[in-house]
């Protein structure tokens, strides 16, 4: 990947620049996220969020997508979305319930572990 601005993964350093791609409840939710620590659980749900819209994970170094950097592929994707601004919020609840579901997993999965 030339493009300093391409990541494996969609990376959280971008999600600033997502603000102005649509309406005020976005722009709203855009800011919100952005203030969160990275391991927060909101902000791991709009970034994993992103990369299932995005299809970050089908991306491969020599995609055009890959060539353009992840700040303006997200943008695009972002602005380009058919649905509404509350479908996208819709969007962003849903991811946040599985990553809930997922920490939660973990958490139980570790103390089974530390219970032995």
């Amino acid at each position: 990947m030339n493009n300093p601005d391409t990541e494996i993964l969609f990376p959280m350093r971008v999600i600033p620049s997502l603000r102005d791609q649509r309406g005020d409840d976005w722009s709203k939710l855009v800011d919100l996220i952005d203030n969160l620590p990275e391991w927060d659980p909101s902000k791991i749900a709009f970034s994993s969020m992103v990369m299932k819209l995005a299809g970050c994970l089908g991306c491969s170094a020599d995609s055009f997508r890959a060539l353009r950097g992840c700040t303006q592929c997200s943008k695009i994707v972002i602005k380009r979305y058919k649905g509404s601004d509350k479908d996208l919020l819709n969007l962003f609840s849903d991811s946040k319930v599985e990553i809930e579901r997922i920490l939660e997993k973990r958490v139980k999965s570790e103390k089974v572990d530390n219970d032995m």
